[in-house]
């Protein structure tokens, strides 16, 4: 029969992860017939969630040995060494971080897929267990009115109608047509142990649904705000930053791994349930239903007889024949018996009332009600459930990769920002090229320079030579930084004599009095002749 299906395919993915190797502990073959109460197919599950565990501890391993390395290996580098590996570890950086948000938008679009697909299912589900409900009902309502109300109409019935033995015959008769009615409802099979049942597995299937993508939610974000802490630490190159990355991405790590590992084993799972779904179904009901009643609703098809056609016939059958007895002694016996009239409109009534529950009853029965939700069911589940955990395992392979590299790259950034501050600290604070000094606004409270090559007199003597009077606005050419880095960009021809002194064509004897100074006069001058 279920060759012969049209209306269900089993998806290509399913086939795919039902051909994984099934093993157990002892890494014996498991037979990978969906089985959930097997142990032998649960070690089998368990083994495949263990194999991701094996992912972590290489991942692991090779963090470890990167940072031994990392620590036992540093060694001092030069401007030239440290270029290349600060651009190293930015592009690390970034790749990591496109990766990350890859897997993350896969992961949403997944988590979307895999809670889409078990919302289906559990809906299909509580269709189904009401569709029951509401068969019980109908069944349990006829039984009582065919074993209670009817009794009593006609007991009272048979004790006004005792003197007429024909009278008497026809309530005999409608006894049996009412026994007839409770036998074939009686044989229908009982619907509230397997209401109960569905009813429970949709509970805890919504309620695990519910927890399942409530984690991968908190998953995901955490996710994505370890990339943007990671972007903003390396970008301010903070070492707090480094450290909370460090810590939080070792557990990120962690949870990915293990999220590969489940959703592994749950997309196998359902997807050995998604391969041959009415052989499970079939081993599961045949203690509470007959096989003809299960395959009539697993497929639905016209060849295959309605079980309950012959039941619903008698029924509708007996139920006729009831009518017409009432109506017969409606007509002639209340003009002999006329306290029967109200005992034989109660009949009247009781037997309509079965018959709307026997249109219902027909209605419910069918096939296409239930084997519709049987079908959403396997389309939600199949579908949409194991292609949305197929992402999310892609999700987690791709996150646990990513934070690997990137939790190698973040203590090669530490070691480069240390490196820089040491750098930085053993720079001589009088090197007017330190950036620190380099962007200190300039002390108008210090002595101003003195042009010593603007005195008139350059045939007198050394200790004839006094300053000039001090301009009070004049600010050195030479000590103006922004002047002679911003404003003039070739800087190394900027004369060092201040506006106020001759052109460079010196004569012979200035030129001796300037290289003659002694370091007397430079004390007595100060330090503003010091180029």
């Amino acid at each position: 029969m279920a060759s012969s299906r049209q209306d269900y395919i089993a998806p290509w993915w399913t086939y795919w992860l039902h051909n994984f190797p099934h093993l157990n502990v002892n890494f014996q073959a498991v037979d990978n017939t969906f089985k959930p109460e097997d142990a032998s197919y649960q070690q089998s599950l368990i083994f495949l969630a263990c194999v991701s565990a094996v992912g972590l501890g290489l991942s692991l391993l090779v963090l470890s040995i990167y940072l031994t390395c990392l620590c036992c290996c540093r060694r001092e580098e030069d401007e030239e060494v440290k270029r290349p590996d600060t651009c190293c570890v930015t592009w690390a950086a970034v790749i990591t971080g496109l990766v990350i948000c890859s897997a993350v938008g896969v992961g949403f679009y997944g988590n979307s897929e895999t809670n889409d697909g078990v919302y289906q299912l559990t809906y299909s589900i509580y269709n189904a267990n009401h569709t029951l409900g509401g068969i019980g009902s109908l069944v349990g309502n006829s039984l009582g009115s065919m074993q209670v109300g009817l009794k009593e109409h006609l007991e009272r019935l048979d004790e006004i109608f005792s003197p007429r033995g024909d009278y008497t015959q026809t309530l005999r008769f409608m006894q049996q047509m009412a026994d007839n009615i409770i036998q074939q409802l009686t044989a229908m099979p009982d619907t509230k142990k397997v209401q109960v049942d569905l009813a429970a597995i949709a509970d805890q299937t919504a309620f695990i649904e519910y927890y399942r993508w409530l984690t991968y939610l908190l998953l995901l974000i955490l996710d994505l705000v370890i990339c943007l802490l990671a972007c903003l630490g390396l970008a301010k190159q903070s070492r707090w930053l480094l450290a909370v990355i460090m810590v939080c991405g070792v557990l990120t790590l962690i949870m990915s791994w293990a999220s590969l590992g489940v959703g592994t084993a749950t997309a196998v799972g359902t997807s050995d349930f998604c391969v041959s779904p009415d052989k499970f179904i079939v081993n599961q009901t045949k203690d509470s239903l007959s096989a003809d009643i299960v395959h009539y609703y697993l497929y639905c098809s016209q060849s295959l007889p309605n079980p309950f056609q012959q039941s619903l016939t008698i029924f509708q059958r007996s139920l006729t024949t009831m009518q017409i007895q009432v109506q017969g002694l409606l007509q002639f016996s209340l003009a002999v018996f006329p306290t029967a009239e109200k005992d034989l409109l109660g009949i009247q009534r009781l037997l309509n009332s079965s018959e709307f529950n026997l249109h219902q009853l027909t209605a419910l029965l069918d096939c296409r009600s239930l084997h519709k939700d049987y079908l959403e069911a396997l389309l939600g589940v199949c579908y949409d459930g194991v292609e949305g955990l197929l992402y999310l395992c892609l999700f987690s392979l791709l996150a646990g990769c990513a934070f690997c590299a990137l939790l190698c790259a973040v203590p090669r950034a530490w070691t480069l920002i240390a490196i820089r501050d040491r750098d930085y600290d053993d720079i001589d604070e009088e090197d007017p090229f330190n950036p620190s000094r380099r962007i200190t606004a300039y002390n108008p409270s210090r002595a101003q320079v003195h042009s010593f090559c603007s005195y008139s007199s350059s045939m007198g003597s050394q200790t004839s030579l006094h300053p000039p009077l001090q301009a009070a606005s004049s600010t050195p050419e030479y000590m103006n930084q922004s002047m002679l880095f911003e404003r003039n960009p070739r800087y190394e021809n900027v004369p060092l004599i201040g506006s106020g002194s001759p052109p460079p064509s010196y004569s012979p004897s200035m030129r001796t009095t300037y290289l003659s100074m002694t370091d007397a006069q430079i004390r007595h001058f100060g330090t503003d002749f010091q180029v």
